[in-house]
């Protein structure tokens, strides 16, 4: 795997799939080894992938110092590797809790950008996050599935501050379209793939500051797209829309019957979607 130093030193990797002009793909989370991104559905055939581990994840270092962990210290990573790909502007991607560094990013080097790609991805840097009762209204939309039950007394459980790591693992099936086969086996690389104290440091106090980030994503008038599942209990499309609206040129688009992770629940929509907008 190629790999380049970051501004502290930290060696970090990241994968290539396919050819052509590069994307660079952050992952969410948080800090979960890129693996889990795979080619995006296919999304390779299309440009070349250039999916980032973050520092201590996958193929990356660790640092020596555990605060750089926090999500804002991780904006000079991704100006780093652009400067060792030795772009100009960077086509940039990506998903859930790695949208929150895309967007830090974007805001702090707003002239670096080229296209950027949202994929249901965390309100959490802008503050757009929801209330308990919208996530039960979200988890309400599932109630014709047979794990429904089990999900809604588990949210129940932790939405009182009794979270337990079982409650938390009763959610799983929220996460995808269909609990089925793939959703299960793609579920049950998450643990190994996550450094926790990582995770913990990625949020940490200062990590965000939604009224100055909101504002300064106004600056960033490189074309955004904001990609939400119809089912996503995470960011629910009416969240999407609002993160995108913080653009000056972004648009929103929902997939059908898709919840956190739209590549595996429908590879063929997905990449025509990401696709149409890269190239």
């Amino acid at each position: 795997m190629p790999t380049f130093a970051a501004p502290d030193g930290t060696t970090l990797a990241y994968r290539v799939f396919g050819s052509g002009t590069p994307v660079v793909c952050l992952p969410g989370g948080p800090m979960r080894a890129a693996a889990y991104l795979g080619d995006l559905g296919g999304l390779a055939a299309y440009r070349s992938l250039l999916v980032l581990d973050l520092r201590g994840t996958g193929a990356s270092a660790e640092p020596e110092d555990p605060d750089t962990y926090r999500c804002d210290r991780q904006v000079g990573d991704v100006e780093a590797l652009r400067e060792h790909l030795g772009l100009e502007t960077l086509d940039l991607l990506s998903h859930s809790a790695g949208a929150s560094l895309a967007m830090r990013y974007a805001a702090a080097r707003p002239e670096r950008i080229g296209r950027l790609t949202l994929i249901t991805p965390s309100a959490r840097s802008v503050a757009f996050e929801q209330t308990p009762d919208q996530r039960r209204g979200s988890i309400a939309r599932r109630a014709a599935e047979p794990w429904h039950a089990a999900v809604a007394a588990a949210y129940e459980e932790i939405a009182a501050g009794r979270a337990t790591s079982a409650a938390w693992a009763a959610l799983a099936p929220l996460y995808y379209g269909r609990w089925d086969d793939t959703a299960k086996v793609h579920h049950a690389t998450e643990s190994a793939q996550r450094n926790a104290r990582a995770a913990r440091g990625y949020s940490a106090e200062g990590a965000f500051d939604p009224p100055r980030t909101r504002a300064e994503l106004a600056a960033v008038t490189a074309p955004v797209l904001v990609l939400a599942g119809e089912l996503d209990w995470i960011t629910p499309p009416g969240v999407a829309a609002a993160i995108a609206g913080l653009f000056p040129d972004a648009h929103t688009v929902t997939q059908h019957g898709t919840s956190h992770y739209p590549w595996i629940d429908d590879a063929a929509a997905f990449t025509e979607t990401v696709a149409k907008f890269l190239c």
